[in-house]
């Protein structure tokens, strides 16, 4: 089998609800959707979703890598994913999303070749994954009101972001724990929004609710900040933009520099590397959550839950892009069973069919 070709389109669509974070403001899912042909007929789907907040990186910067890519690409069996991933980076450095794109895209590829769902290939542990719900920054009553209407829904983990003032952030909490009571699970994200001593006393007083763990308390560049909430707080520490690839994961448990990972598809490059992360957190007994970019559509969802779902050592997810989009840009995929449970198909791959064009640029 032999890609004959890669064809890129863009997608920009409203959230439903904006999201504010402690490092700005996202307002819509932007994602390079790609298509991998092959001279056997099978059409691999991936996505790259770019965001600016977090990798630094856009949507006409991530189309025109994969541009670069597909050059190298073509005539290379997508079924080999280490050696499309010696391809791609001896032609790029870093691109992170540009590769993850064609990452799930061969992925897909392998699955639909072989008549298995992509779960199964991943390593087949189950075929469901569940997912928490982000509750974005706002006034304290307008997020209670939010994570009320998730816990209501059926959700029964909340994850809410934090990272602004001490004061803002301390009443944000309180007033979602004191909405969704004790049965919740609260997970709290600061965006890398404070600094180490600030952090611990912070979390000293907002675990008073009943915390679960904080995502990335710290700038991602401060291991010896990360390292010093870690050692300091009750409230277990999860690294997220810290955690770039294997080799930061790698610094990050040898060290005990976190108590959990992050791992995100469009952070480290897709599942070829994502798979490498859990590897090496789990040896060091370190539980890894996957996540998502709210940027993204859907399809790297359907991938990182695949992941997810087939692989012990990934205890948790925060897997709910889709939710806050009215319409998705593919057939198939993923169905959501009791409001918080991705269900995987059955299907070969991913179990995507095909892309709506009317929604594609």
């Amino acid at each position: 089998m032999k890609i004959t070709d890669i064809k890129t389109h863009m997608m920009r669509v409203p959230l439903t609800r904006p999201l504010h974070i402690s490092l700005g403001v996202i307002t819509h899912a932007v994602s390079c959707l790609v298509e991998v042909e092959t001279d056997e007929g099978i059409i691999g789907y991936g996505e790259g979703s770019p965001g600016p907040l977090i990798t630094g990186e856009n949507l006409e910067g991530t189309v025109e890598t994969v541009r670069v890519l597909r050059e190298k690409l073509m005539g290379t069996d997508p079924r080999d994913i280490e050696a499309v991933y010696t391809v791609m980076n001896r032609a790029v450095a870093y691109a992170a999303t540009a590769k993850a794109a064609l990452d799930i895209a061969c992925h897909d590829i392998l699955g639909k070749s072989s008549g298995m769902p992509l779960y199964k290939l991943l390593g087949g542990l189950t075929n469901t994954i569940e997912t928490d719900i982000t509750v974005g920054i706002a006034a304290p009553e307008s997020m209670a009101e939010r994570a009320r209407e998730h816990v209501k829904a059926g959700f029964n983990v909340i994850k809410t972001k934090v990272g602004t003032d001490i004061e803002s952030d301390l009443a944000r909490v309180k007033a979602i724990r004191e909405a969704v009571g004790d049965d919740v699970k609260i997970r709290l994200d600061a965006n890398q929004g404070w600094h180490g001593k600030e952090a611990v006393e912070l979390l000293k007083r907002l675990n008073e609710y009943d915390i679960e763990l904080v995502e990335q308390p710290v700038p991602r560049y401060d291991f010896e900040g990360l390292k010093y909430v870690t050692a300091h707080s009750s409230v277990p520490v999860m690294a997220d933009e810290s955690c770039w690839d294997s080799r930061d994961a790698l610094k990050l448990v040898s060290e005990r520099a976190v108590d959990f990972i992050n791992i995100k598809l469009m952070k480290c490059g897709g599942l070829y590397e994502a798979k490498k992360i859990v590897n090496i957190a789990e040896a060091a007994g370190v539980e890894c959550m996957l996540g998502c970019m709210a940027e993204e559509s859907g399809i790297a969802v359907n991938a990182a839950a695949a992941l997810g779902a087939a692989l012990k050592n990934i205890t948790r997810a925060d897997l709910d892009a889709s939710f806050g989009l009215s319409e998705l840009p593919y057939e198939g995929g993923f169905t959501v069973a009791d409001t918080r449970k991705l269900v995987l198909p059955d299907a070969a791959g991913l179990g995507i069919s095909g892309l709506k064009e009317e929604m594609l640029g």
